[in-house]
């Protein structure tokens, strides 16, 4: 078929339907119980928007709402399949993945965050990746030790 036939907006119409994908962490895909819940939550979300996208009878405007969709289906799907459940800790000596440690900062702030896999990292929620900085200082470590971070040391008051 010739594209003289084909209906195409513009090249700007095209590239809102070529979306390039989510990227993927090279590490581990480590996740809790709950965190494994929500990527599956969000897979299926993915999946519903998708299919909600293709009943659109425009040939543009589905490829325009489906772009996003399918995008978040291809990388949630990933996500599901590499996921690695990693049951809660069973002792709470030293910080684990999955474990709620609080420290106190060398300015006096005290902050307590729960170490989780990166899709469900939430810092505003009190949850941290376990790659970030400040989780992969506090991995292993007890309470009392103190770990430096940019400039400050950290003090782990609590592990629960």
């Amino acid at each position: 078929m010739s594209v003289a036939f084909v209906k195409e907006e513009s090249a700007e119409a095209a590239s809102e339907t070529l979306l390039p994908d989510r990227p993927i962490s090279p590490h581990p895909n480590l996740v809790t119980e709950a965190g494994l819940k929500a990527l599956e939550a969000q897979l299926q979300q993915a999946r519903e928007a998708y299919e909600a996208a293709n009943t659109i009878e425009d040939v543009n405007e589905r490829r325009r709402q489906s772009a996003s969709p399918l995008r978040d289906l291809r990388y949630f799907s990933e996500r599901v399949r590499t996921a690695q459940l990693v049951p809660p800790p069973v002792a709470t000596e030293t910080v684990a993945f999955g474990s709620r440690v609080t420290f106190e900062r060398s300015d006096g702030r005290v902050q307590t965050y729960r170490i989780v896999g990166e899709d469900e990292a939430d810092p505003k929620a009190g949850s941290i990746s376990y790659v970030s900085p400040v989780a992969a200082l506090l991995l292993g470590k007890a309470v009392g030790d103190v770990v430096s971070v940019n400039g400050q040391e950290l003090e782990i008051t609590a592990i629960a």
